[in-house]
């Protein structure tokens, strides 16, 4: 109010001392107290408030930009450094760090005018923090996107679907190590695809087109590939109905049996480790029709069958009538033996299946669990034991006509997870090995410090100096470099 009686020379000379004193002089306690506070209690009027004091003076915003920047990193690396001992606490990373993006955009829109200041100094934050756990960020935004494709994820319609996994792919561009994210997606995505868990098709393609346009077609070259697979696997089943060894066109047995086969591509696919299992006739009918039908439609291609990825439906009668069991193929198989006897036990069943231990503990839980109990057992409830014995449970009841029992093969286990891990590590190593050899082919002869240099330069992911250093001696005891006779700090390329 008192402004509009102040001459012009009057006010061009106070307004810059009142900022001066009112302002300036107190702005690093009012951002070092306030920012925090403000954004935690989410008063987006105050925070816009501080905005456009400290816009007054020369370094007001730059110092609000940095502390806004500190928030993101503090608050970030909380989410996912989190060593609560609570089981499964990392479940709540990706849901906690897109609460802190939705909360960080928020405060950019409403109280900083999107000013790309800010806008930098978030990603910034973001790209530090999500990075500061190697690896696990990465596997954990990998699950939650398989979560949100698989069947019976009916909480979101196909628009909240395309905007959640927008969001997510703003957390993925922060990651440097993508190759951890594209491992543990294709392992998800070759599950969901093989076992039917996917929701929509369509949600499948559009979110590998997301992944296509954010990363290039490399990225996702093996993907696609995996939907080619399935794509074709249905024209070779249509050829196969059509071909005169068909089981059906010579067993009338055989023609209440029915048969599908996914043809998996060797290199597109995760490496899977084939399982020993021993099949009944009927299954094994079928195996060899189509191994006979395909291999003589493609001369010089091999088959490889899978029975842990297998899955099967199996009809079975009871008293309260008839149910439809969804099991996986070494499910099946177990249950197929107690047709013709009521008990059996455990070496009973490893014998007649050849199934490993620890996969067919795994198996007999599935199938005596309190919550199913398709197979009485003996002994402690849910802990399955080779001492134990399994006999067929007449009194089985459920709600439903078709039960899925097959949940396990959906499941990750622990030695899956190491296994993809594992997996990842070895393709680093190559990736590195051949970054080295490429660019000392070119430069012929470089210092260590100027070679480590060039590599980061060219790795996707992030990699300690040790490893390097590592990768370097591996190349060096392999010929592929030496060390210079007169500095040990010389590196030269052996042709």
């Amino acid at each position: 109010m008192g402004i509009g009686y102040l001459q012009i020379s009057t006010r061009k000379k106070l307004i810059p001392t009142v900022e001066q004193e009112l302002i300036q002089a107190h702005q690093t306690t009012m951002i070092a107290k306030g920012t925090d506070l403000l954004i935690d209690a989410n008063r987006s009027d105050d925070m816009t408030l501080m905005f456009n004091l400290l816009a007054r003076t020369p370094t007001g915003l730059q110092e609000l930009c940095r502390a806004f920047c500190e928030y993101i990193k503090k608050r970030g690396r909380v989410i996912v450094m989190d060593d609560t001992p609570e089981k499964d606490k990392d479940k709540d990373m990706v849901p906690a760090m897109l609460d802190l993006k939705s909360k960080t955009d928020d405060i950019l829109q409403h109280c900083f005018r999107n000013q790309s200041i800010f806008k930098d100094a978030a990603r910034e934050g973001f790209e530090h923090f999500i990075n500061q756990r190697a690896n696990k960020p990465a596997e954990m935004i990998a699950k939650f996107v398989d979560s949100k494709l698989k069947t019976g994820n009916k909480e979101v319609t196909e628009e909240q679907l395309d905007n959640l996994m927008d969001r997510l792919l703003i957390l993925f561009r922060y990651i440097h190590g993508k190759d951890v994210f594209e491992a543990f997606y294709k392992k998800d995505l070759a599950k969901r695809l093989l076992l039917q868990l996917s929701a929509s098709v369509d949600s499948e393609k559009l979110m590998l087109q997301k992944l296509k346009t954010e990363c290039g077609s490399a990225f996702t070259a093996r993907l696609e590939g995996m939907f080619r697979d399935v794509e074709n696997s249905k024209e070779e089943l249509s050829g196969f109905e059509q071909f005169s060894g068909h089981p059906s066109k010579r067993t009338p047995k055989a023609s209440s049996i029915d048969f599908a086969a996914s043809i998996l591509t060797h290199g597109i696919w995760p490496t899977y480790v084939p399982s020993e299992l021993t099949l009944p006739e009927e299954m094994n009918m079928f195996m060899d029709a189509f191994q006979q039908f395909y291999v003589g439609r493609h001369s010089g291609r091999k088959l490889q069958w899978l029975a842990n990825l297998g899955q099967c439906r199996i009809n079975a009668t009871y008293a309260t009538g008839k149910k439809d069991f969804q099991v996986s193929q070494m499910q099946a198989v177990v249950l197929l033996l107690f047709n013709d006897l009521n008990d059996l036990s455990f070496d009973e069943i490893q014998k007649a299946t050849k199934i490993e231990t620890d996969e067919l503990k795994r198996v007999m839980a599935s199938l005596s669990h309190v919550r199913m109990m398709v197979l009485n057992k003996s002994g402690a409830p849910n802990v399955i034991s080779v001492h134990d014995s399994f006999s067929y449970n007449p009194e089985f009841k459920s709600k439903t006509f078709r039960v899925k029992i097959n949940a396990i093969q959906a499941q990750e286990t622990p030695e899956e997870e190491q296994k993809t891990q594992e997996g990842v590590f070895a393709d680093r190593q190559y990736q590195v090995d051949a970054a080295i050899v490429r660019i000392m082919k070119t430069r012929k002869s470089l210092k260590h410090a100027l070679l480590v240099a060039e590599i980061y330069k060219q790795l996707r992911f992030p990699v300690t100096p040790n490893d390097l250093k590592k990768r370097i001696e591996s190349l060096i005891e392999r010929d592929y470099m030496a060390r210079d006779r007169e500095d040990q700090t010389l590196y030269n390329y052996v042709a």
